[in-house]
């Protein structure tokens, strides 16, 4: 019966994956792009400034192309190459994303004082793996939960791993699972990080990430969740 209760628990984090079609645009589905916009967003400046397009406030045809091969490339709906807040909000994560460079707990927020511990900042959407004062891996980008099914925060230990678990509730694969808190754990996904608004509460991760963490954590390691994710 334990063993029943557990797996049902793991069930539940196969809502990660449950995203509407259309998110899986960056996994290489042909789709015919919609017809650009001509109207000039909110974030038009800021938006032409990290896409390396001419700054001046105006929409183009190339600035409403590169806008829109962004949003198709990350699952932003609708992909029209309209400069508005979600795509704006993207890229101003992917720009702190960075920033962090190779110091992802320059906070000091995520305890070190336990060994080998997996830490998650849902702020940045980043996790990365440390080793005491030491950095292991990372930081990457994350996909965490989606407002209303936000991953739980605190201080959690991995307790099950299963490198091909399948959801035997909706058939959906669910590569490299290592499960820290109920139903929620890290495991591999094909579409971007970045791709809005997020998961059903697992941690979402790049197949190449995911086997990292596949090959550098153990049941009974330490994983702490801290922040808030944008949005939520």
């Amino acid at each position: 019966m334990g063993d029943i209760r557990r797996r049902g628990a793991v069930a539940l984090g196969v809502a990660a994956l449950v995203t509407p079609v259309i998110l899986a645009v960056g996994a290489g589905t042909a789709q015919a792009a919609p017809s650009c916009t001509t109207k000039a967003g909110p974030y038009q400046k800021q938006v032409e400034k990290f896409l390396g397009r001419p700054v001046d406030g105006k929409q183009s045809t190339a600035d409403c192309k590169a806008i829109q091969a962004f949003q198709t490339k990350h699952g932003i709906s609708p992909n029209v190459g309209y400069a508005g807040p979600v795509t704006w909000g993207v890229m101003d994560l992917m720009n702190k994303q960075k920033a962090v460079g190779k110091n992802p707990n320059k906070d000091g927020k995520c305890p070190v004082n336990k060994g080998r511990i997996a830490c998650v900042n849902l702020t940045l959407q980043l996790s990365w793996i440390q080793d005491g004062s030491k950095l292991v891996y990372g930081p990457v980008p994350v996909r965490t939960g989606r407002d209303g099914y936000e991953t739980r925060t605190g201080l959690k230990k991995i307790y099950w791993r299963d490198i091909d678990h399948v959801s035997t509730i909706y058939n959906v694969p669910m590569p490299y699972s290592q499960f820290f808190d109920g139903g929620q754990a890290f495991h591999s996904v094909g579409v971007s990080m970045w791709n809005p608004p997020g998961s059903h509460g697992c941690v979402n991760m790049t197949k190449t990430d995911a086997k990292a963490y596949w090959s550098l954590l153990r049941n009974g390691d330490d994983v702490f969740v801290y922040g808030r994710k944008p949005g939520t």
